[in-house]
């Protein structure tokens, strides 16, 4: 099953658009990236990068270690469906 990672265009436009553009460009990743006006989380906007993931909120200091958390999050996730769903 494929990733959803959202964002928010007002972070989008502070902190995380070089990384937008790297997640849609990984090919070693099965994600979907979407962009919203808001996500609901007013304020963070301002602090520093977050984003998403599979509806969980995730932070950090840079929107490289946000790129790590990402992907971290990713793979725990196909992890827990491949023992879920084994093939």
């Amino acid at each position: 099953m494929k990733a959803l990672v959202e964002f928010c265009s007002s972070n989008a436009s502070s902190f995380t658009k070089d990384l937008i553009n790297r997640l849609e460009n990984d090919a070693t990743l099965d994600v979907d990236v979407v962009e919203y006006g808001c996500l609901g989380h007013c304020g963070e906007c301002y602090m520093g990068p977050f984003a998403l993931v599979n509806g969980d909120f995730i932070n950090a200091p840079t929107s490289e270690e946000l790129f790590a958390k990402i992907k971290q999050k990713i793979q725990e996730a196909e992890e827990a469906e491949e023992k879920d769903f084994p093939f």
